[in-house]
């Protein structure tokens, strides 16, 4: 499985990625993938792999890329109950530094890097995310309707908030079809049904599910919250859905 580390040229400098991608010589639909809070590491680098291994192109930008090259913290292998707070609390300042206006300043980077890479094939992408990243992935998808034919989410936060800019209040601006895999702790009730009445409203194509047995950062088997249950069904809901929009491409 081909990889490699990438410099992204962006209105603020450079971010480092990490791509990976089939090693066929022919071309493959693009999938950005934006990370969790702990950000670039092997157990993200793991998941481009494995989906690249299902016919795509990955790139996994380094979100933090303005505060340093990823790892930006010094991380553990794995991320443990006890430790998450510290940790957490160390990457807080460059999340709430990483702004709505950032945010789309570097999806135009990402899209337009992903889309011109020479494995990449013509036609829609994806925009896939983990915890932090799902919002991200809604706000790319949002702003390039044309360009983003599926958002998934995987135990998401920040998807409904206050903000006039909250991510629930541009799904009207969505062309894509959705899948938001919540754990069982993601989101209160009331917030669930906000979102779903603003995608029902738009006539987003979507499915909203809670993966039983979760709790928040299922996915991520370098931390104590991973479920291996919740993994596989994350497989099964995302493959499906990058079949269905990304056929053409």
């Amino acid at each position: 499985m081909p990889t490699k580390t990438l410099q992204i040229p962006t209105t603020d400098g450079q971010a480092d990625a990490f791509a990976a991608f089939p090693d066929r010589a022919e071309r493959h639909p693009g999938v950005l993938l934006y990370t969790d809070v702990f950000g670039v590491r092997p157990e993200l680098e793991e998941k481009a792999r494995e989906l690249a291994e299902h016919g795509y192109y990955v790139l996994v930008p380094n979100l933090y890329y303005r505060h340093g090259p990823a790892p930006v913290i010094e991380l553990p292998e794995h991320i443990g109950h006890e430790i998450r707070p510290a940790v957490v609390a160390q990457l807080m300042p460059l999340v709430e530094a990483h702004t709505t206006e950032r945010v789309l300043r570097d999806a135009d980077a990402y899209l337009r890097f992903l889309t011109t890479q020479p494995e990449v094939s013509a036609g829609p992408v994806a925009a896939i995310g983990y915890c932090m990243g799902a919002p991200l992935a809604v706000r790319t998808a949002a702003a390039h309707p044309d360009q983003v034919a599926a958002v998934a989410g995987f135990h998401p936060g920040f998807l409904v908030t206050d903000a006039p800019d909250s991510p629930h209040r541009l799904v009207s601006e969505l062309t894509a079809e959705v899948h938001l895999g919540l754990s069982e702790n993601d989101m209160s009730p009331e917030a669930r049904t906000e979102l779903e009445q603003a995608l029902d409203a738009a006539g987003v194509t979507y499915t909203t599910e809670i993966y039983p047995g979760t709790v928040h950062g299922f996915t991520m088997s370098d931390t104590d919250a991973f479920n291996p249950a919740g993994l596989q069904r994350h497989w099964d809901r995302l493959l499906p859905l990058l079949g269905r929009t990304l056929a053409n491409s």
